[in-house]
């Protein structure tokens, strides 16, 4: 018989191994043919889709989530390490007699392109949200007791509002470059790679060269540690004390030293640059940015070009921008909210299930969920794409041209509701309104009438 199968402990380092050399000893003592994947501090002797197509038994001796993609559709005995250590004869055998086996239902392949520099960043983007959300939510409520009800200087000083700035503020922003970094180190060099990832984003942080020196930090912080912790190879009496020790203290050791002395000075530099010249924009600059950031927001709904620019704008708010998360909100709400209304100015021109959609439109819209939109302009790219490029880039140059900042990074129309987040409410609410009306205007001008016997099949 075939026997494949994975052993896999919290740690990486003991239980794995012992697991995966029992059950090799029991298979051989069996006369059975038996190949052990171990996914310890690293991953060695990886089963191929073949040897477990082709195994008539498969066991997987974890002690920890693993990936299962690649056993779907097939029968597994799954036991913990310490069974596997203990039992090993004896769950081979329950095994082959299919006693407590189990079936992993076959799923859909995944044909997504996990690699590729974009991912990663993606991945480091992942990584870094809920600190941005979260941390910028709490500061923006922080800010509805009174613009300085969070500074024990100041006599308008609040408890609970110092909590919340102290929390969103001085803690979750000040995390989110080294989540960033850590994110895209993970995705480039797996769960090694996020201890010098998170150092050298702390170091980008604490020495000011911020999200753009989070984002090298977590690409060196990948790549290094990737070559030492899964290129090299090393004796397996020795492996578990090299990725132990040897691979976190020489990978926090190069990312430090690039950092401290390549890196971070010159990005400081530019990062300041870049944000004296953004904090002083006049108005025609800041039209002419606001209208690139619509054109962006709107070009994809929600896809690279979309999430470049708004990731963009969410690290400059570490730098104290706030203008440009402004723009990238409200021109994300505007295509939603866009269509919307055109469902309601032009029934004639949207089929009956369009029509519905577009109710659904108004509740995405003002959350600045900017994909309501897709569903439109999958169906018609050629006049709603451009519609809510044009739409999108008139509400963001009116909030850039009118300097209109914003202290949450998301949440979309209901972030008005809490006092000061948005400088000038007036004036955004107006941007809103203006590229909703330019989006359904053109959206109405472009697209065809509908003809009747469209209608009549939706209905």
């Amino acid at each position: 018989m075939n026997i494949v199968g994975v052993t896999a402990c919290p740690t990486g380092i003991a239980h794995t191994y012992m697991a995966a050399e029992k059950l090799k000893m029991a298979a051989q003592k069996l006369g059975h043919n038996i190949k052990i994947e171990t996914q310890g501090s690293k991953t060695d002797n990886v089963l191929t889709q073949d040897e477990i197509n082709n195994a008539d038994l498969i066991i997987l001796a974890v002690d920890k989530d693993i990936e299962l993609d690649r056993f779907h559709g097939k029968y597994i005995k799954k036991v913990s390490t310490a069974q596997a250590i203990r039992d090993s004869e004896k769950l081979i055998e329950e095994g082959l007699n299919n006693i407590e086996v189990i079936h992993l239902e076959k799923k859909e392949k995944n044909n997504s392109n996990k690699t590729g520099i974009y991912n990663h960043f993606m991945n480091g983007v992942n990584y870094m949200l809920p600190f941005v959300i979260a941390g910028g939510i709490l500061i923006a409520i922080s800010f509805a007791f009174g613009i300085n009800a969070s500074d024990p200087e100041s006599h308008a000083y609040n408890k609970l509002a110092g909590a919340l700035s102290k929390i969103g503020g001085d803690t979750a922003f000040q995390l989110m470059v080294p989540a960033l970094s850590a994110g895209i180190a993970s995705s480039i060099a797996g769960r090694a790679g996020f201890a010098p990832g998170l150092v050298g984003g702390t170091l980008a942080t604490v020495d000011g060269s911020g999200f753009l020196g989070g984002m090298i930090s977590g690409l060196i912080s990948g790549y290094v540690t990737n070559i030492l912790a899964n290129k090299i190879k090393v004796p397996q009496s020795l492996s578990a004390l090299y990725q132990l020790i040897v691979v976190p203290l020489i990978s926090i050791l190069v990312v430090g030293l690039a950092m401290v002395f390549l890196i971070n000075t010159p990005i400081s530099w530019l990062l300041d640059t870049l944000t004296h010249w953004l904090n002083n924009f006049g108005q025609s600059s800041g039209i002419l940015f606001g209208l690139l950031i619509g054109a962006m927001m709107a070009a994809d709904m929600g896809g690279p070009i979309n999430k470049s620019i708004s990731t963009f704008s969410i690290g400059l708010m570490s730098a104290g921008v706030d203008g440009p998360i402004a723009a990238c909100m409200v021109a994300g709400m505007t295509p939603p909210l866009g269509l919307a209304l055109a469902t309601v100015l032009f029934k004639n021109k949207f089929t009956v299930e369009e029509r519905t959609s577009g109710k659904s439109c108004w509740v995405l819209g003002a959350s600045y969920i900017t994909e309501g939109a897709i569903p439109f302009a999958v169906a018609d790219p050629l006049r709603v794409i451009p519609s809510l490029i044009l739409g999108s880039a008139t509400a963001a140059a009116i909030s850039m041209g009118a300097g209109i900042t914003s202290l949450a990074p998301h949440g979309g129309i209901w972030v008005i509701f809490i006092p000061n987040v948005i400088n000038h409410l007036f004036i955004y609410l107006i941007a809103i309104m203006s590229g909703m009306i330019v989006t359904a205007l053109s959206v109405g001008l472009l697209k065809k009438k509908v003809a009747p016997a469209q209608n009549s099949k939706m209905i």
